[in-house]
C-alpha cells in the first residue's frame, strides 16, 4: 500500500498515540478511518520490533513500521528486501560506544538494559513479559538521561565517534550516524519508488525531531502537563501545529482535521 498512496502518516508511539498507560482507545476509531481510505500507518518509535509487534496486531495494522528510533525498518510488504531495512549498528558495538564516553567523561552512562526490572518498571511502566519485548534491542541503545550539564563533552565525543544521541521525554538513545527516523522515512519513501507523498507527522519528544523535520505536516503532541518546551524550541521557525488535547486524543483530533482538509472534504 505504501507505494500506492500519496499520503502517509507516520506517528510516534509512546506519548503521542497513546498515553504512558498503554492506552490506544481514543486513536482506534481515526486509524479504522485511516485504513478505509487506504492511508498508511506507519509506526515510528524507539520501541522494538518485538514490542511493536505486539502494538501492530491490536491495532490491526498491516503497514511497515520504524523501530530503535529510526535503526530500523520492517514489514511483511517490504519483499524486495526480505523484510527489513537496517540502518543501524549493532548493539554491542554500540554498547562498546557509550562505556568509551563514559570513561572520557569521568560518568557512567547505564544502558537501559542493564538496570533491574524494579527499575525498569519504575522507568517505563512495563511489567513481565513486556520488560522481556524492550530489552529485545538490536540496532540502537537507550540509556538513563545524564546530567544537562553532560551533554557537551558528550556531543564532542559523539562526533568523533560517529554517533548521535537523541534525548527522550524518559530515557535517552543512542544510533549510528546513519540512522534516525528521519532518515529511516526517507529510506521507505525512496523504498516505495514514489515520488509524490506527503507525510503527515506526529511526536512529542526532542527524538521526534528527526521525523518531524521531515514530514510535510508537522503535528507535536503534548502531555497533559503541556508540550515538550525542549522540541518547540528546536521546531522555531519551522510551521507546525500544537495539538490542543494530550496523547491518544491530540492525535485524534488533528489527524481527523487533516483528512477532512485533505481528502473528505474533496470528495
Amino acid at each position: 500500500m505504501i507505494e500506492n498512496s500519496s499520503l502517509w502518516v507516520v506517528s510516534d508511539v509512546d506519548g503521542t498515540l497513546m498515553d504512558h498507560s498503554y492506552d490506544f482507545t481514543p486513536a482506534k476509531e481515526t486509524i479504522k478511518l485511516l485504513q478505509e481510505l487506504s492511508i498508511p500507518v506507519i509506526l515510528c518509535t524507539s520501541k522494538t520490533a518485538a514490542e511493536v509487534k505486539v502494538i501492530r496486531k491490536e491495532l490491526n495494522l498491516t503497514d511497515p513500521y520504524i523501530v530503535e528510533n529510526g535503526a530500523a525498518i520492517y514489514g511483511e510488504s517490504l519483499k524486495k528486501v526480505n523484510g527489513e531495512i537496517i540502518l543501524g549498528e549493532k548493539y554491542v558495538k554500540l554498547e562498546k560506544i557509550l562505556n568509551c564516553i563514559s570513561n572520557e567523561i569521568n560518568y557512567d552512562l547505564i544502558p537501559l538494559n542493564n538496570i533491574s526490572d524494579k527499575e525498569a518498571t519504575v522507568l517505563t511502566g512495563l511489567k513481565g513479559n513486556s520488560l522481556k519485548l524492550m530489552r529485545d534491542r538490536h540496532w540502537s541503545m537507550p540509556f538513563l538521561n545524564p546530567p544537562e550539564s553532560k551533554e557537551e563533552e558528550i556531543n564532542i565525543c559523539c562526533r568523533r565517534l560517529n554517533v548521535e544521541i537523541f534525548r527522550g521525554n524518559r530515557m535517552s538513545h543512542m544510533l549510528s550516524v546513519n540512522s534516525n527516523k528521519g532518515k529511516a522515512i526517507n529510506a521507505l519513501k525512496t523504498y516505495s519508488n514514489n515520488s509524490n507523498i506527503k507525510i503527515i507527522g506526529l511526536g512529542d519528544s526532542p527524538n521526534d525531531l528527526p521525523l518531524l523535520l521531515n514530514s510535510d505536516y508537522k503535528i507535536v503532541i503534548p502531555s497533559p502537563n503541556g508540550p515538550n518546551l525542549k522540541l518547540l524550541e528546536k521546531l522555531n521557525g519551522y510551521k507546525f501545529t500544537l495539538a490542543s488535547d494530550p496523547n491518544g486524543y491530540g492525535w485524534k483530533s488533528e489527524i481527523n482535521k487533516l483528512i477532512n482538509q485533505l481528502i473528505l472534504s474533496k470528495q
